[in-house]
């Protein structure tokens, strides 16, 4: 059996403290590696055209070209309940260019999602989605159409336009989802 010599053994114990002590350092007094991102369970609804997959693709800078809408989605709607539970929060796209009569059900789709016992708490991101299209309605109109200020009063939303035009301002809003997410203890507030 091999012995170490005593200088060996300080030797070694000298590299081992320095390891430690530079490691100790870099963490206190260095920029080390970023703190790990937090990650959050998020629902994504609406009905079918107001473009969730088409946002989300582009989001994730994926190919928008296969996707295909949801076909039976008035019937797949009243299932989306089972997917709320675990939330952390809600995304909620509609289509801000539709006929009336699809965004009266967009709106009470989005009434019954901000009442849901579930859901009720959490942070919201409503998106005006195709703004980029003649016919959209205004973030103005569609927040005094969707009666959001009495519905949702007490609860934290954010209600942003939304196109696949302009991937910055859906970037800023999702920065703003996030910050909305990452408070604990938050007071009420409307964007």
């Amino acid at each position: 059996m091999d012995y170490l010599t005593m200088s060996e053994c300080i030797q070694i114990s000298c590299a081992v403290c320095r390891i430690g002590i530079y490691t100790c350092f870099r963490a206190l007094c260095c920029k080390g590696p970023p703190p790990p991102r937090p990650e959050y369970d998020v629902v994504c609804i609406g009905l079918t055209g107001a473009g969730k997959s088409s946002l989300l693709s582009q989001l994730c800078s994926e190919s928008a070209d296969n996707i295909v809408p949801t076909t039976g989605a008035q019937n797949i709607r009243k299932y989306w309940s089972r997917y709320y539970q675990g939330s952390q929060g809600v995304i909620f796209v509609l289509d801000s260019a539709s006929s009336e009569d699809e965004l009266e059900t967009s709106r009470n789709e989005l009434h019954s999602a901000l009442q849901h016992p579930q859901l009720c708490t959490l942070p919201f991101l409503i998106l005006g989605n195709h703004q980029d299209k003649p016919a959209a309605r205004s973030i103005q109109e569609i927040k005094k159409y969707f009666e959001l200020e009495p519905l949702a009063r007490g609860k934290r939303w954010i209600l942003q336009p939304s196109s696949l035009d302009d991937m910055e301002s859906m970037k800023e809003s999702f920065m703003m989802f996030i910050q909305l997410l990452e408070e604990k203890d938050l007071e009420p507030i409307q964007m």
